[in-house]
């Protein structure tokens, strides 16, 4: 069954260059092809695309999806292969050349319809020693120590899926969520529901590098309080709506807050490095309770902060 990988992108050329790189190393698994998809209005990547295009041991795909909008961006790239295994690998990720193939072989032997692995996170230079710690493992993914069928779901980024059971249809992730992401957790909910089987690949780590201003206090907590909101907006946008727990979200929420601000407060005021965890979950139990008004990371915003940034 053959493979591509989608890498959506949004201003942030060296990033991607390197993923791309590392994608060109893959060997061992049935790659077929990579498609970028350059979510900016003026298409900054095109040129440097087409520049790798030359040294791509697999047909390199460029799509330009010019509305902002991380859903929208993943939808055009599905638009653009017939492959029936489709392989997430974001523009800040760095994946070593085992990567695939090892995310191949436990999918393949799971017959599972979503595959993830771990993802390691890398904060830069400048990070304060005392934030790192956590920054490192806020930008990480981990999960089983070895491989097999899991019940818990993760993130987009390092994934393996099969398109017929999972990404069916011209648009499959939610536009809806554009600005503020979660498109993934809504997809792989209703495909948990459905009764999806999901797989942990222990042996398919990637890197993956937080740009400076994302190594920061202040966005890892605003993203915190992000993923707080995902059990209380998944419960809301079930037909019917599930409000009973979205109260039962609520009120965990609400003990999440209270208890774990104290805590993050009296750690702060004592400069302990472990008041960084507490005002984490602090502030994703203030998700779960304030789930309605989502911050924005994506689309417009991300065009907004990146303007005058080109490849």
């Amino acid at each position: 069954m053959s493979i591509a990988v989608l890498t959506p992108t949004l201003r942030r050329p060296e990033m991607l260059e390197r993923c791309l790189r590392s994608l060109f190393l893959q060997t061992g698994a049935p790659l077929a092809e990579i498609v970028v998809i350059d979510n900016s209005p003026e298409a900054s990547s095109r040129d440097m695309v087409e520049r790798l295009q030359a040294v791509s041991p697999v047909p390199l795909i460029f799509v330009h999806e010019p509305t902002p909008g991380v859903a929208t961006a993943r939808n055009a790239g599905l638009r653009a292969t017939k492959a029936p295994l489709i392989a997430f690998l974001d523009d800040d990720e760095e994946a070593p050349a085992g990567w695939l193939a090892a995310l191949y072989d436990i999918h393949m032997r799971c017959d599972a319809d979503v595959t993830f692995g771990p993802v390691l996170g890398v904060t830069p230079d400048g990070t304060p020693d005392w934030a790192r710690p956590y920054l490192d493992q806020f930008f990480s993914r981990e999960g089983p120590e070895t491989s097999g069928p899991i019940g818990e779901i993760y993130g987009c980024g390092n994934s393996l899926m099969r398109r017929e059971t999972v990404l069916a249809g011209d648009a499959p992730f939610d536009a809806a969520v554009d600005q503020i992401g979660g498109e993934d957790d809504l997809l792989f909910s209703k495909a948990r529901a459905a009764g999806a089987r999901f797989a942990w690949c222990a042996e398919a780590p990637v890197l993956e590098y937080a740009p400076p201003h994302r190594a920061r206090m202040s966005y890892a907590l605003k993203r915190a309080f992000g993923y707080g909101q995902s059990p209380s907006q998944i419960c809301a946008a079930r037909t019917p709506p599930d409000w009973t727990g979205v109260a039962k979200w609520m009120g965990v929420g609400a003990v999440q807050a209270t208890c774990y601000g104290a805590l993050a407060g009296a750690l702060w005021l004592m400069r302990q490095p472990a008041r960084a965890q507490m005002a984490d979950r602090a502030a994703r139990g203030l998700g779960k309770l304030f789930w309605t008004q989502a911050p924005k990371f994506y689309g417009q915003a991300e065009v907004a902060r990146t303007a005058g940034v080109r490849s």
